[in-house]
């Protein structure tokens, strides 16, 4: 399924009051933020979020022609959701689930349409609040797991390991990487001062998704830092950006591996560290195992055109399904078993396509696409279906593409304007 070329008039920038254009960056900076804070719900992500769109669409927000696929295959994910569910509507569960499936759903065109407008802008703010809020989350999983706060040890950990403002330290670990990326391209790329700071957040959420324990985190983190990295390498417009990009890219490495070095000479750290970093779990094993639910989950899918139904694979298996494309299939019968990855691959190709495309907002957009591919790859092993951030970074991408469509077209119709456009981004 291909991005649809009819990008046209309606997507031209809006010009807000500055009064409403600082209102509405706050409130994008307070969803960044309050995305940190999920161990009650409803969380402020869903406060500062429903603001948001009250806001901007009483500012003048509107659909637009480009996301009509976007629209079609939520609508299409979330109707197969519905359809299944229809025998388990008696159950609050059931009923809650689908209705945050169609919550998330209606998130991403939100945060698409925003993101498509005053681009540079927006992102500044969202990725600053999504900073502040993983450096509070990780300082709480930090505090939690060395007993720095008195008597909240048990609410800040669960099973020996750090979630710190999260349920699950699998959940933490995952919402970090985003923010993750942010600092440490500013460690790579800006004057030392800020470079400095953003270290020393670096250093925290790094220690952060260490203590989380989670294997799917870790290479999560090692993986998308590096496939970021080469890709800022890639495009970086000048042989000394590249210079200093590899050499601080290779001290940042070695304080990384000195840091666990560090941690691993603790007793209880490396204990559960041996145990996490196996790959030979139990529950991965087996024809019950992660693995061969899979394979049995799939078969069955074949069978159940309409699917049995959300949360109901722990009736025939020991656990839930932890793979996102399976639970498409398990929840929502063929419809979103289908709908889901093709609108999930669809994303990913479409992000390798504008990866070279020079945009003010070029660097913010490689953090998100390698996040975003990070958790496309992670979603086999493990349900991302209701990640609040998941959702979010794909909202973010299906903005960033129909903003940097409207670059080009803009650029192309103004021969004057390139020159010095081209000039602005090389400094």
């Amino acid at each position: 399924m291909a991005y649809p070329a009819a990008v046209d008039s309606w997507l031209r920038p809006s010009t807000q009051a500055p009064g409403i254009a600082a209102l509405q960056r706050a409130l994008l900076w307070a969803v960044g933020a309050g995305g940190a804070i999920v161990y009650i719900e409803p969380s402020p992500y869903e406060f500062a979020t429903l603001a948001a769109i009250v806001v901007f669409f009483a500012t003048g927000l509107r659909m637009r022609l480009a996301f009509l696929p976007l629209l079609l295959l939520l609508f299409l994910i979330n109707i197969g959701y519905t359809i299944s569910a229809v025998h388990l509507m008696d159950k609050t569960q059931i009923v809650n689930w689908i209705m945050t499936s169609w919550y998330m759903a209606v998130t991403v065109i939100f945060f698409a349409l925003v993101f498509s407008e005053d681009t540079e802008a927006r992102l500044d703010l969202m990725r600053r609040g999504l900073i502040v809020g993983a450096v509070i989350a990780s300082v709480a999983g930090v505090a939690g797991y060395f007993h720095l706060v008195p008597g909240e040890h048990d609410v800040l950990t669960l099973y020996g390991r750090a979630r710190g403002t999260f349920k699950d330290p699998n959940v933490l670990s995952a919402f970090l990487i985003l923010p993750a990326l942010f600092v440490l391209q500013s460690v790579v790329t800006d004057r030392f001062g800020k470079a400095f700071r953003s270290a020393i957040a670096l250093g925290i959420i790094s220690l952060a998704v260490l203590l989380a324990f989670s294997r799917a985190a870790w290479g999560q983190f090692v993986l998308t830092s590096a496939f970021m990295l080469v890709l800022m390498f890639l495009t970086s417009p000048s042989g000394k950006q590249r210079s200093r990009l590899v050499l601080t890219a290779v001290i940042a490495a070695a304080a990384i591996a000195l840091l666990l070095a560090v941690l691993l000479s603790l007793d209880s750290v490396e204990s559960l560290f041996k145990e996490r970093a196996s790959f030979d779990q139990s529950y991965d094993g087996g024809r019950f195992g992660r693995f061969g639910r899979h394979i049995l989950g799939f078969q069955m899918a074949l069978e159940q055109p309409l699917g049995i139904g959300p949360l109901q694979f722990t009736r025939f298996f020991p656990e839930d399904t932890h793979n996102s494309y399976l639970n498409a299939f398990m929840s929502g019968g063929w419809i979103s078993g289908i709908s889901y990855p093709v609108l999930i691959f669809t994303t990913v190709t479409l992000g390798f396509r504008y990866i070279f495309v020079r945009v003010p907002w070029q660097r913010t957009y490689l953090a998100v696409f390698a996040a975003f591919l990070g958790t496309v790859g992670e979603s086999f092993i493990i349900d991302t279906d209701h990640w609040r951030h998941f959702w979010l970074m794909l909202g973010m991408m299906w903005g960033m593409f129909a903003a940097t469509h409207q670059y080009r077209a803009d650029l192309r119709d103004t021969p004057a304007q390139p020159a010095r456009r081209e000039g602005h981004l090389r400094g």
